[in-house]
């Protein structure tokens, strides 16, 4: 893979991370007195926080995956 696109991908990777940092920390994930709807028994802001943290995780494997310093000798 050649390195524009690669480079290209980390920098969505990291615009993808920030704008999600910035996100959790919004009302929009932490409304102030607010616990419902319930999804599975959970308040509102634990659902939204588990699934935040799942985005996290699989933009952290794209981010291994495409990082320009990765070395690409490594079989996968």
């Amino acid at each position: 893979m050649s390195s524009t696109p690669k480079k290209t991908y980390w920098y969505l990777c990291v615009a993808a991370v920030v704008l999600l940092s910035v996100i959790t920390f919004t009302p929009l994930v932490i409304p102030a007195g607010v616990y419902e709807p319930m999804l599975f028994g959970l308040p509102y802001t634990l659902w939204v926080t588990f699934l935040i943290m799942i985005l996290f995780v699989v933009i952290t494997y794209i981010g291994t995956r495409v990082h320009p310093g990765r070395n690409d000798e490594d079989a996968d």
